[in-house]
């Protein structure tokens, strides 16, 4: 059985490169939303494969009793161990053996041995890789809170370096005659990407992880704090990133700022004014990127947003815009707009329109599956002493980079002079 269920998360895994590349390749809008409408129901089949395999081993890992018949026409209840050392099949990083000498390398320092390490991807330093169970639970975490814009970008996992060509064939309909020849069309490019080996660290106090004493509970702990210091970096590079030693945010990427076209000016009163949406921003919309989603400031939609209304004060907001936010839902604070996603971030990456200044940028408009974010070895554990304050430091470490792959359909909202 475990055979059967390895061989087929290879193959899907096989399946999600082949529909990665032909969406990387693609400039439909809509094909890439069918293709990662795919990836996503791919992904769901292996993590329930991921779940069977993880039960078989448990399985496997359980006291075996038997009835035993013996000559004396008297029966015993005899129970078979299973062996003491795990046989390790599959990924190590998966083997409750890892997990257990995982835990004791951060918290006291204990070496893993090489034979239950295994040939595992880890950074130079060959600082031991988290558990593959742990970083799952890092991801489940993502829908929860935390990870708002990460959890809707397209994740790869493409070699760092190496430039990646993005663009679409494009062609024109003309009508021939028999003296005429349709002319040769040619590959119209949108550019290249090249991501980049960019390394981040979350540090992790020793006396919070020296304090947990089940692995269990090690794993959970550890999960929460890595997972919600890494989305809430994610979110804010996604937007705000230098590309300088880290990933290049939405509002450094001169193909996003450099078209003036794409930057919508508004005033205190358009925001507030249905009609300037539909007039102002709307109506500068191509029909391909219509179907994208906002960012917006938690702070503009409840100041300006949800005080929309009419001549004599009475709110118009929810029947001229379809406006639904919310915010008080802590699993998922966001709403929607025109029909749109509304994801609710806080000021700290972007700011809100009553304390921006003209010429800022207070609101996104954006197709998430256009941005990527590269992840190459996933996270590795680093632990060393601080001289400086006499204690031991633990440090998580990821590779990662991330780029618009698309700008052409993302635009941007400022403050109007």
């Amino acid at each position: 059985m475990r055979e059967y269920f390895e061989k087929r998360k290879a193959r899907l895994s096989a399946d999600i490169a082949d529909l990665t590349a032909r969406a990387l390749a693609s400039n439909d809008a809509n094909e890439v939303r069918s293709i990662n409408a795919q990836i996503a129901s791919i992904n769901a089949e292996i993590s329930d494969i991921d779940a069977a395999l993880a039960s078989i081993d448990e399985r496997s890992a359980q006291p075996v009793s038997v009835n035993t018949v013996v000559p004396a026409a008297a029966s015993v209840n005899a129970t078979f161990a299973a062996p003491a050392k795990e046989e390790r099949k599959g990924n190590p990083l998966e083997s409750l053996e890892y997990r257990n000498a995982f835990m004791a390398y951060v918290q006291k320092g204990t070496p893993i041995p090489a034979e239950v390490r295994g040939e595992v991807i880890t950074t130079s330093d060959t600082a031991p890789a988290i558990p593959l169970t742990v970083m799952r639970e890092v991801i489940n975490t993502v829908r929860k809170r935390y990870g708002n814009l990460y959890s809707k970008v397209r994740k790869t996992a493409m070699q760092g370096g190496v430039e990646y060509p993005i663009g679409a064939l494009q062609a024109t309909f003309k009508w021939i005659t028999e003296n005429t020849v349709s002319p040769r069309q040619k590959l119209d490019a949108l550019g290249k990407v090249s991501f980049q080996y960019h390394t981040a660290e979350i540090r992790i106090a020793q006396s919070f992880l020296a304090s947990i004493v089940t692995l269990e509970a090690f794993e959970a702990q550890i999960t929460e704090v890595i997972a919600i210091a890494y989305l809430q970096a994610m979110d804010d590079g996604i937007i705000n990133g230098t590309g300088n030693g880290q990933m290049l945010g939405i509002l450094n990427d001169a193909r996003v700022t450099g078209d003036a076209s794409h930057t919508i000016a508004m005033s205190a009163a358009d925001i507030s004014d249905w009609k300037a949406w539909r007039k102002k921003f709307f109506a500068k919309l191509p029909l391909g990127y219509r179907n994208g989603e906002f960012i917006f400031p938690v702070s503009t939609v409840d100041a300006y947003l949800e005080t929309m209304s009419d001549d004599n004060g009475n709110p118009v907001f929810r029947q001229a815009t379809g406006l639904e936010v919310n915010d008080g839902d802590a699993m998922n604070p966001n709403g929607r707009f025109f029909g749109r996603d509304i994801s609710l971030v806080e000021p700290e990456i972007l700011p809100d329109f009553d304390t921006a200044s003209a010429g800022d940028i207070i609101g996104i408009f954006w197709q998430p599956q256009e941005y990527a974010i590269n992840e190459n070895f996933g996270f590795t554990m680093r632990r060393y002493f601080d001289e400086e304050t006499n204690e031991w430091v633990d440090k998580a470490l990821v590779v990662v980079d991330g780029k618009v792959l698309n700008p052409k359909g993302i635009y941007l909202i400022s403050k109007a002079n």
